[in-house]
């Protein structure tokens, strides 16, 4: 399926980002995917991520740069890893061999390069390729896409923000993709707290584009950071029609909305959702990002004393099989509360076990250095709570909570372990654990007032304040 907007051999030669192929089918399925990966949508007018990957190989199987858009996004979904899928790995290993023996541009070799670096596990030094791709070549969509979502999977919340700002100027309204360029500065300005500019900027994006979900999830956080979740219920349900058919990331939209049910301890609303959106586009699809948004909305249920002992058996069987994935600690320590809430004591053993073998093992992996200090503490602590000793958690997860960014995820994401440690120090024995979960909920409600989850969380941490 050949669209007539996408760009050929002398349509990327005339933006001065040239593809090594003389196939202008190859170049226009490049231009397919990487519209369908921006804009996190499966695209039927587009054929879809799949149709279109199987397009471009069968137009030129040696096409460098689809080489690197193909691995790029199975990669950076972060669901798979060179390690453990064979696949993938002679995929890359193909990619690499073909960068060394066609002729292709610098550009082109440094794309390999950054991807390279990223499937050996080494995140941060991916990033200085493409920023240096990018320096040269701001206008080059999928360097700054790979290095923005890496960004985001190293908890680098300026780089986010600032690696889009600085390419900003370069760009024109008539370049291709640039709307979805706002809404992504509009989500970098919402994990650095500039709420009022990422609202502002992202309802610019939407006016250029009203089905640029990116945009739309950036509203939602917004709203989830100022517990406004009235205002975003109502803005998620107006705009329903808009965002739901981006399959890739309608999933996590679903879950902002289930969060907003969640703070209002609206329980039976957010188990409709996680039944009728969540698990089924969880189970449907296999994605991570869907995966682990499965699990936290599981396992923030599960700590309102909701029992989600039936989900969590159903859910086990998606995450199983990614125990021993080990690519972002992230996803780790989602897929150890799915076994636990599961009574998968062995598996969630065998998680812990070969996360502390990859720890040790030598070479530049970034995820497995920051597994030393941070996975393994983590891990022990989702351990320690589900075994009822909330002390232990307490005494793991306090000492390590301002460095918890490293592991990535947004600030809405993350919260999920703040809210771990509040619970176990309501629940801990420790009369100094119980005073520390009221200091938690005052510094709650300080960054985020008005939020009616904090005021349920306070009442019993009072509660137990008058017991003493």
């Amino acid at each position: 399926m050949v669209h007539s907007n996408l760009r050929d051999c002398k349509a990327w030669q005339d933006v001065g980002l040239p593809l090594s192929t003389t196939s202008n089918e190859a170049c226009k399925m490049y231009d397919a995917l990487l519209t369908q990966w921006v804009s996190w949508t499966n695209d039927p007018s587009l054929g879809g991520f799949e149709s279109c990957t199987t397009q471009l190989q069968t137009a030129d199987p040696d096409f460098v740069m689809g080489q690197v858009i193909i691995n790029g996004a199975e990669l950076l979904g972060t669901g798979k890893s060179v390690w453990l899928d064979k696949d993938l790995d002679a995929a890359m290993k193909r990619m690499v061999g073909l960068s060394k023996t066609q002729e292709i541009t610098e550009r082109e070799r440094l794309h390999v390069e950054a991807l390279d670096l990223f499937a050996k596990g080494s995140l941060p030094k991916a990033c200085n390729i493409w920023e240096e791709i990018i320096l040269h070549q701001p206008t080059d969509m999928l360097a700054l896409k790979m290095c923005y979502d890496t960004y985001f999977y190293l908890g680098y919340q300026q780089q986010i923000r600032n690696t889009v700002a600085q390419v900003i100027p370069h760009w024109t309204p008539q370049i291709p993709l640039y709307g979805y360029l706002k809404g992504m500065y509009s989500f970098g300005l919402v994990e650095t707290n500039f709420y009022d500019l990422a609202e502002k900027v992202a309802k610019e994006a939407l006016a250029l584009n009203p089905k640029d979900a990116w945009s739309m999830h950036t509203l939602a956080h917004v709203y989830e950071m100022n517990a406004n979740v009235d205002n975003g219920l109502k803005v998620l349900k107006q705009m329903e029609n808009n965002w739901k058919d981006s399959d890739m990331i309608s999933c996590h939209i679903y879950w902002h909305w289930t969060l907003y049910h969640i703070e209002k301890g609206e329980y039976e609303a957010a188990l409709a959702l996680y039944d009728d959106k969540i698990s089924r586009s969880c189970f449907k699809s296999g994605a991570m990002l869907d995966v682990v948004d499965a699990c936290s909305m599981l396992y923030r249920l599960q700590m309102e004393g909701i029992n989600v002992d039936n989900q969590w058996k159903k859910l086990v069987g998606v995450t199983k099989s990614h125990a021993k994935d080990h690519v972002l600690i992230y996803n780790d320590s989602h897929i150890l509360m799915s076994l636990l809430g599961a009574k998968e004591t062995d598996t969630a053993n065998q998680l812990i076990t070969s996360l502390q073998e990859v720890c040790q093992t030598p070479g530049e992996n970034y995820q497995h250095q920051l597994g030393r200090d941070l996975g393994l503490p983590i891990c022990q602590a989702i351990t320690e709570f589900a075994n009822g000793n909330y002390g232990c958690t307490v005494d793991l997860l306090n000492p390590i909570r301002y460095q918890i960014q490293n592991i990535g995820g947004s600030n809405a994401q993350r919260d999920l372990f703040n809210l771990l440690l509040i619970h176990a120090a309501l629940k801990s024995d420790s009369r100094a654990h119980q005073k520390l979960a009221r200091c938690l909920l005052m510094e709650r409600d300080a960054f985020r007032p008005n939020s009616p989850m904090t005021e349920r969380l306070t009442r019993k941490a009072i509660a137990l304040h008058n017991v003493d």
